[in-house]
């Protein structure tokens, strides 16, 4: 895993188990519920198993996965990073902030981050991200960084998506 960036106001680093207490936080927030889903986050432990389950597996297995955004003082705000989902062939980029941290620019600059980081050191040609039809705000983030809207999508129980398309020009 690489070091964290120490560029701009926030770094990423992957999720621990000491994080399950942000990570409750952050996953039972009403705002993530209506645009990501329950993901079965409930209380302490079932935090550190979706640490443990997800992002920790998904570094072990791809060499990437969802990282804490923290800033400068160290707290954690929110999360981003890179997805590999069973429910379509591309890696995704994904980010979800802390309801203070939200509409401060963090996310696209985690996000910005991120992309560098898929195509610069893991060698990502393409990269997708899901974005609920009422979410204009993670739009607006995604076509920023370069993204461009392809089509509705239903991937997900919990109803249609926006499907962006990041892809590196050929050289």
């Amino acid at each position: 895993m690489r070091p964290p960036s120490l560029d701009g106001r926030v770094r990423l680093r992957p999720l621990q188990a000491t994080d399950a207490p942000f990570i409750l936080a952050l996953l039972t927030d009403a705002e993530f519920l209506r645009q990501v889903g329950d993901r079965g986050v409930h209380d302490l432990a079932s935090a550190r198993q979706y640490i443990d389950s997800g992002p920790r597996t998904s570094y072990a297995r791809h060499g990437f996965g969802l990282e804490a955004i923290e800033v400068r003082d160290g707290r954690c705000i929110g999360i981003c990073g890179l997805l590999r989902r069973d429910t379509h062939p591309d890696v995704e980029l994904g980010f979800a902030l802390l309801p203070g941290a939200r509409g401060q620019g963090y996310a696209a600059e985690a996000a910005a981050l991120t992309v560098g980081r898929a195509t610069q050191e893991l060698g990502l040609r393409r990269l997708v991200a899901l974005v609920a039809p009422d979410n204009p705000r993670s739009a607006r983030i995604v076509e920023t960084l370069g993204f461009r809207f392809e089509r509705m999508a239903h991937l997900s129980p919990a109803g249609p998506s926006q499907l962006f398309v990041y892809e590196v020009p050929p050289r």
